[in-house]
């Protein structure tokens, strides 16, 4: 059934600044929600107040990857509002964590909300899609297309990273890829045990999806600014580098955290970030340390 939402001229009251990252223990905050950013022909990327949401207007309507925080519905509206009067007809969820999903329930059953299939079952366990609003309506396991011809849209799922669900959204002619919290910055990833991801997992899980995706020349990162593809390649290298390290550290009988305080990245890495409010090398050693305990 299709569904629409016409948008209206809506005016932002408020954020409400709670960040759902699982497991991590803290509560970072996040900046201001932003005005749609350009990134190519039709397709926009809107930072703050979360993750990244990305915009594809079609002729028919408009596509929103991610709705960040909750209590952002209308603050979104409002900044779609700014590049087209056109209806919001589906929106995608890269993975299930609050500060990507949490505006779903404003939108209600009026779009179509689509999600790998481990990301709905993700969402149905936290507590705010209780009553079901805003779950997805859509999954798929491997790979889904939205539309056709120029307006294709490829949602992949490459296995176990960030979550256990997290899927990759390529705005085909654009040559346009938003890559959720996968690759969320230059820096350690954040890894959600608790919702299926996996530190052991992470680096194949890029390479994979490096290897499978074509003519992508732009990537909308999870939390930060827009990167080139080679980044999220090199992103792959640094995550395998990781873990290597920690698999050669634990061999050598180091503690996760001495392992931590012993990595040291490549040079072409030297910019990345160890450590920050969304994870930390104590915490990802420890993870990783963990899986490997069991193979």
């Amino acid at each position: 059934m299709k569904r629409a939402l016409v948008l209206g001229s809506v005016i932002l009251a408020g954020l409400l600044a709670i960040a759902v990252t699982a497991q991590q223990g803290t509560r970072p905050s996040f900046p201001p929600l932003g005005a749609p950013e350009k990134v190519a022909e039709n397709v926009y990327r809107i930072p703050g107040a979360g993750g990244n949401s990305a915009l594809f207007i079609r002729p028919e309507g408009v596509l929103l990857v991610d709705t960040k925080l909750a209590n952002n519905g209308p603050g979104l509206l409002e900044q779609i509002r700014k590049v087209t009067d056109k209806p919001l007809t589906h929106i995608i969820n890269t993975h299930t964590h609050g500060d990507h999903t949490g505006s779903n329930g404003f939108f209600g059953a009026t779009v179509d909300i689509v999600a790998q299939e481990n990301t709905k079952t993700n969402m149905q366990k936290m507590p705010d899609f209780k009553s079901g609003v805003g779950l997805p309506h859509v999954t798929f396991k491997d790979h889904l297309t939205l539309f056709s011809g120029k307006q294709a849209v490829d949602l992949y799922y490459f296995g176990a990273a960030h979550t256990n669900g997290d899927a990759f959204v390529v705005f085909r002619s654009a040559r346009v890829m938003h890559a959720g919290d996968v690759f969320a910055t230059k820096g350690l990833p954040i890894i959600d045990t608790g919702n299926g991801g996996s530190g052991v997992a992470y680096p194949e899980t890029i390479a994979r999806a490096a290897a499978g995706i074509k003519n992508v020349d732009r990537v909308i990162t999870g939390h930060s600014d827009v990167m080139s593809w080679q980044d999220f390649v090199d992103y792959g290298e640094f995550n395998r580098d990781y873990l290597e390290h920690a698999r050669a550290a634990r061999a050598a009988g180091q503690t996760p955290e001495q392992a931590a305080a012993s990595f040291k990245p490549k040079d072409k890495f030297k910019n990345y970030t160890l450590s920050s409010a969304f994870s930390g090398p104590d915490r990802n050693m420890a993870g990783i340390y963990a899986e490997l305990g069991g193979k």
